[in-house]
């Protein structure tokens, strides 16, 4: 259902260029009709009131029951960075967070991790952008794996594009689900992505692009 809080975030993501509409390639190499792309957030308004979005989701969703949170470079640095601000900010919640480097740092402290060291035990969030195929998290897995014995909970990600993975029967998420036992969290779907052109004539002719595009590639 397309609430208002929903259609806010749409309208927010059209507005930052970050939701687009045209012909684009996704990381899983699929055609898409429709794209999103955090790195085009550019100011620190922007920056501040996506941390608020993640952030009232979280709050909803798990509250404080996790200890730090985790954003895979490049994209989920500034995010992860916005929701912890966001967190501390609106509710009180301040928690730590660290992000992690693509190539290990071989002088000063070392290492690929930037921020929190995790420890064992500790209860992880992951804030990510969006999940196509589900390559992303298991790229990201090892990395916490390789942190110490920790628990990765839940995932938060902008848009769930409802497309599925490796296994032609289920969603990535799904998949991700069972296989790592996370719980992911979206602000937005691709239905909702969908519902909202619905109410716009100027976007119309999209219509018939993402019905085939749903129809090929989604789970509902």
């Amino acid at each position: 259902m397309l609430t208002a809080w929903k259609k806010e975030f749409i309208e927010f993501m059209m507005s930052a260029d970050v939701l687009r509409f045209g012909n684009f390639v996704t990381k899983s190499g699929r055609n898409t009709p429709y794209f999103v792309n955090t790195g085009n957030y550019r100011t620190g308004l922007q920056n501040s009131r996506l941390g608020e979005f993640y952030a009232a989701l979280v709050k909803e969703t798990v509250g404080d029951e996790f200890d730090a949170m985790f954003g895979p470079a490049y994209k989920g640095i500034p995010l992860v960075t916005a929701a912890a601000g966001a967190l501390a900010r609106n509710y009180g919640i301040d928690k730590a967070f660290f992000f992690n480097r693509k190539e290990a740092k071989d002088h000063g402290e070392g290492g690929s991790i930037v921020g929190y060291q995790p420890k064992d035990g500790d209860r992880i969030l992951i804030i990510e952008d969006v999940i196509t195929a589900g390559t992303a998290v298991r790229e990201t897995m090892p990395v916490l794996s390789a942190c110490g014995k920790v628990k990765v909970t839940d995932m938060f990600i902008s848009v769930n594009r409802c497309e599925f993975g490796q296994n032609p029967q289920k969603t990535a998420i799904m998949e991700v689900e069972e296989e790592f036992g996370i719980r992911v969290h979206a602000l937005v779907t691709v239905r909702d992505i969908y519902e909202y052109l619905q109410g716009r004539p100027d976007y119309a002719h999209l219509l018939p692009l993402m019905e085939s595009y749903m129809e090929q590639y989604c789970i509902f």
